[in-house]
């Protein structure tokens, strides 16, 4: 590791959000003077990213706790963009940088992904590193985030590009040629592109019409999800109605940052079809 160059540590970069952000990383103005670490289970991946891409892969998952105390100790930025509901994880990444701080009076910054489900995972800890002064942490809670994820590392089939919610409710409806919604189909959640969401670190309709438009169903009005359903199509009935709640945010502190949306809910809708489509194809191959 080069002293003149940022220690930065993603605590995985095979993911949806963590690829997105890596990315960025990789393509910034400053890339030559960072120095990126990830942690990646595969260590097939973790080859293509060393080879192509010039990022030291450690192989290992989170629950080395030891391996992810380590890592975060040796970065001055970490990104923690993988389970946010993972504490003892969490834990590891925060005991390395009180041990960072502690060795080199470093003030390391840690920036961790949550989720509107919050307003349902404790981060309490999180904001007492803060509170305690061994760290700098900002929370990112992005919502429905949506859209095929692009770029160099998906490209290389490193990264999943794809998100959760849409890709659910478009599997569930191509498995029954028909969308259906959780309850009545009236919850409200914020939506965010994965671009948005990587630049800062209605959904069952639209899925409906595009089953219609590329003659999977004949019908784009929306059914309720069944008790069986739900647990087929979202791994347990409290998971399927977890999609039938509302979550409602606003992104004002990261506006005050200067972050600037580019996509709107018009865009989301949009990207539903593209993702029925790569569903589709994943099906035939």
């Amino acid at each position: 590791m080069s002293a003149n160059k940022t220690p930065i540590f993603i605590a995985g970069a095979t993911g949806y959000i963590d690829s997105s952000v890596l990315e960025r990383l990789l393509k910034h103005p400053s890339a030559s003077t960072f120095d990126i670490a990830a942690l990646v289970r595969n260590a097939d991946k973790a080859k293509i990213l060393e080879s192509k891409f010039g990022v030291k892969a450690v192989v290992g998952n989170h629950q080395e706790l030891d391996k992810l105390e380590s890592l975060a100790e040796n970065a001055h930025v970490i990104f923690h963009t993988a389970d946010a509901d993972d504490e003892p994880a969490a834990k590891a990444i925060l005991s390395g940088l009180k041990k960072r701080h502690a060795k080199l009076g470093d003030l390391p910054i840690l920036i961790h992904t949550s989720g509107t489900g919050v307003l349902t995972d404790d981060a309490g800890a999180i904001i007492a590193a803060d509170t305690e002064g061994y760290a700098r942490t900002h929370i990112i809670f992005p919502s429905t985030i949506y859209a095929i994820a692009e770029g160099a590392l998906f490209n290389a089939g490193v990264s999943n590009p794809h998100s959760i919610q849409i890709p659910l409710l478009t599997k569930a409806a191509l498995d029954r040629n028909r969308s259906r919604v959780v309850g009545k189909g009236k919850p409200r959640w914020p939506n965010v592109h994965i671009h948005d969401v990587a630049d800062l670190y209605i959904i069952a309709r639209a899925i409906g019409d595009a089953l219609v438009t590329l003659g999977i169903a004949q019908d784009p009005e929306l059914t309720t999800f069944t008790v069986p359903e739900l647990i087929k199509y979202f791994t347990s009935e409290v998971w399927g109605y977890y999609s039938g709640t509302n979550s409602r945010a606003r992104a004002d502190r990261g506006r005050a940052l200067g972050w600037k949306l580019k996509y709107t809910t018009e865009d989301m809708l949009k990207s539903i079809r593209p993702e029925v489509e790569a569903w589709i194809k994943e099906q035939q191959a």
